[in-house]
């Protein structure tokens, strides 16, 4: 077939481990040995022999909830061929890591690569500030990373200035950053909004921020105890 359609729509030309087919989808070079942690139900196609296992023992600590409640089901994908990903149509973000590491709020997590070395960990401060606990997921090492954002992100550079974000609005950030939590007077909406509109997350340091346009409907932190 040819024409707009296979034009506009086709496969992308295959070039790294990860890239983006689109805004919305990310594609991944599936080779054996070189196995992926992708979120459940995010494959949309894939061409080739590729299995999923849902409940990998490995995925144990984390497949049915953290410290926070919240879930980030994951299954593994192995074997040769293209592989196709997607969240409900949301933004999609390619990076690869050389060495070093990213934090990621757990409901942006869209696949990463199994050599990486990961691991659950607490937002340092927001517990000092809030009484309230926000754990993100923490890959490091060298391989890619898939995240996944609503509306078209923005990468705010911290080298330039301190930065500041609405915690609902966090999609991840270099691991290694200062992070500091800000009080502000609470003024209602004029703030951010829901439970963030009293404080924000403020980033220095040798990095960058990941900041989604949309926030997160429901709220990042939840007490517990």
């Amino acid at each position: 077939m040819q024409g707009s359609l296979m034009n506009n729509y086709g496969p992308t030309p295959i070039m790294d481990r990860m890239s983006r087919h689109g805004s919305k989808i990310a594609k991944v070079v599936m080779q054996p040995g070189q196995d992926l942690f992708a979120r459940v139900g995010s494959m949309i196609a894939y061409e080739g022999l590729i299995d999923f296992n849902p409940q990998p023992p490995q995925l144990g600590r984390i497949a049915s909830s953290w410290a926070t409640g919240e879930g980030v089901p994951l299954m593994t994908a192995t074997g040769q061929g293209l592989l196709y990903l997607a969240d409900y149509g949301k933004e999609v973000i390619v990076a690869q890591l050389a060495g070093e590491g990213l934090s990621i709020n757990g409901k942006n997590v869209l696949a990463f690569d199994a050599n990486l070395q990961w691991g659950i960990e607490r937002v340092k401060g927001v517990n000092m500030l809030s009484g309230m606990g926000m754990f993100n997921v923490v890959v490091r090492g060298h391989g890619w990373v898939a995240l996944t954002a609503k509306g078209n992100p923005i990468m705010l550079d911290t080298r330039e200035a301190p930065t500041f974000v609405d915690t609902d609005a966090l999609v991840a950030y270099t691991d290694g950053l200062r992070v500091e939590p800000r009080r502000t007077a609470r003024l209602g909406g004029l703030i951010g909004r829901g439970s963030g509109e009293a404080f924000q997350l403020g980033f220095s340091g040798q990095g960058f921020v990941v900041v989604q346009p949309s926030e997160d409907e429901r709220p990042s932190f939840s007490a517990r105890g």
